[in-house]
């Protein structure tokens, strides 16, 4: 079996008790709510890939206040566009803390996600999220000395 390693730096941005996300399609349709942030390009440092990441998904300058942890999640995917067979897919999350210095929110144009929006935080869970905006805003709550959420 093939596998795969991405390394990925994402931003939990909190203002006036609402959290910024953005939109992504869903598998089988629909869409869902993420972490803005994404794959590291390869060179690239972490802190870099978030403040690219988060100005690419949502048109804010970020400056990151602190690392709040890692997130690492590991499953098999049947189909990996352009592979033959299943791969084991190991995703490594770095989670970082962030504010807004500069910039104005607007939506991602031909990007991996379609909308940017900020989320009254007790209005989350009433989303359709993936599982990282949980973890996330768990490290940024508890801020874990170890920096893993367990489960």
């Amino acid at each position: 079996m093939r596998e795969k390693l991405r390394v990925a730096a994402y931003a939990v941005v909190v203002r006036d008790g609402q959290v910024l996300l953005a939109r992504s399609p869903a598998d089988g349709g629909g869409f869902e709510w993420v972490l803005p942030g994404g794959g590291m390009d390869h060179g690239e440092d972490p802190l870099d890939t978030v403040v690219r990441e988060l100005d690419e998904e949502t048109g804010y300058r970020v400056e990151v206040t602190g690392l709040l942890g890692l997130d690492s999640s590991r499953h098999v995917i049947r189909h990996w566009e352009g592979l033959r067979g299943p791969v084991d897919h190991h995703g490594l999350r770095i989670v970082y803390e962030g504010r807004v210095v500069g910039g104005e929110l607007r939506n991602e144009v031909n990007g991996s996600t379609d909308m940017a929006a900020w989320h009254d935080l007790d209005a989350v869970p009433a989303l359709t999220r993936v599982r990282l905006v949980d973890t996330a805003l768990t490290l940024w709550r508890e801020r874990p000395v170890n920096g893993r959420v367990t489960p």
